[in-house]
């Protein structure tokens, strides 16, 4: 079964409904970004997945801007990607000049009341996220074979994480709560020391995407090295077929995990300042939809052994919105149990 997959079709009614949303904005932004420069921030280290997917939205996206300017990929690590949002929110410029590569686990730390979460993502517009992620418990097979080796275990694995904020780290706290089992996490690892710490016995496992684990450790499934316990989503996921779904090992995986499951699946989302003018937004929106329409792109991710499953902008605005005002007490309780 091939890897690549492509989840929805960007037709020409969708493209005609941002044309006319845009309006006369494309008169204004024509020849506003003629001969700029631009820039995609990425809040991690270089060498990971976070880094790559940055480097390619920087690659692809200036040639669908009117004036096609000059982009580039700039590694603003820090906080596990939230010093970057933070300055986005009260430092940059609001002149669509820098797009911001969001953790797709920060809304849930803001939802906490993290002292370290300076923006409010419901007033930050958002362009979108090119593709889903489902997210996996991956450990070393000589130390555990299974959730119950874990369960049973009186010392629990050593989980490597980037600490507060992204997605790994938040999932596993899910796969504790949701699974019943307890894991001593390791922060300030980045993406790519966590798999050298995980062969060298530094640490027992870490959490990963399952493209990330299909792409950069392949070795580690097929010799038997390490192996996935559990993955996230309502289905078991076709690059690691044989890993069963949270929802396979337990009943009731409880709210926490439904909301963190449906609002993590949106992997590395771009967003820009708050106050962007709505042309502005509407400019980016349209090329940012563009580029997944890109036959170059889309190519490019299906060399790359990538999913693409995008997701709109306007929707998951729509999220971050509905979450900030709705989450259930309960879960934000949790939340801020785990964000002290």
């Amino acid at each position: 079964m091939s890897t690549f997959i492509k989840a929805f079709a960007w037709g020409a009614a969708a493209a005609a409904a941002t044309v006319a949303t845009a309006g006369s904005a494309w008169a204004q932004s024509d020849n506003y970004y003629a001969g700029k420069r631009m820039s995609v921030v990425i809040g991690y280290a270089a060498g990971g997945t976070a880094d790559t997917d940055g480097r390619l939205v920087a690659q692809f996206l200036g040639k669908h801007i009117p004036g096609h300017p000059t982009i580039i990929a700039q590694n603003q690590p820090g906080a596990g990607g939230l010093a970057s949002i933070n300055a986005a929110y009260n430092v940059a410029q609001a002149d669509g000049l820098a797009i911001y590569q969001l953790g797709s686990g920060h809304y849930l730390q803001q939802l906490a009341g993290s002292s370290v979460v300076k923006f409010d993502l419901s007033k930050m517009p958002v362009l979108g996220s090119w593709t889903r992620s489902t997210y996996a418990l991956v450990v070393r097979s000589d130390k555990f074979k299974s959730i119950e080796d874990i369960r049973k275990s009186p010392t629990p694995p050593a989980i490597g994480t980037q600490g507060l904020g992204t997605g790994t780290y938040l999932f596993s706290l899910v796969w504790q709560n949701a699974l019943g089992i307890k894991l001593n996490m390791v922060n300030g690892y980045e993406s790519a020391e966590q798999d050298l710490a995980i062969e060298r016995g530094e640490i027992d496992g870490r959490t990963n995407t399952t493209e990330s684990i299909v792409r950069s450790r392949p070795q580690w499934l097929s010799s038997g090295f390490a192996k996935v316990l559990a993955v996230s989503g309502s289905e078991r996921d076709p690059l690691i077929p044989d890993a069963p779904t949270v929802r396979e090992l337990v009943a009731n995986p409880g709210a926490l995990f439904e909301t963190i499951d449906e609002g993590l699946s949106a992997a590395r989302p771009y967003v820009l300042p708050p106050k962007t003018p709505t042309e502005r937004v509407a400019t980016l929106r349209k090329a940012w939809n563009d580029m997944l329409d890109d036959k170059e792109f889309v190519a490019e991710l299906e060399k790359r052994k990538f999913k693409f499953i995008p997701v709109k902008g306007e929707e998951l605005e729509a999220f971050y919105k509905r979450v900030v005002a709705d989450t259930p007490t309960e879960v934000i309780e949790i939340l801020k149990a785990n964000f002290k």
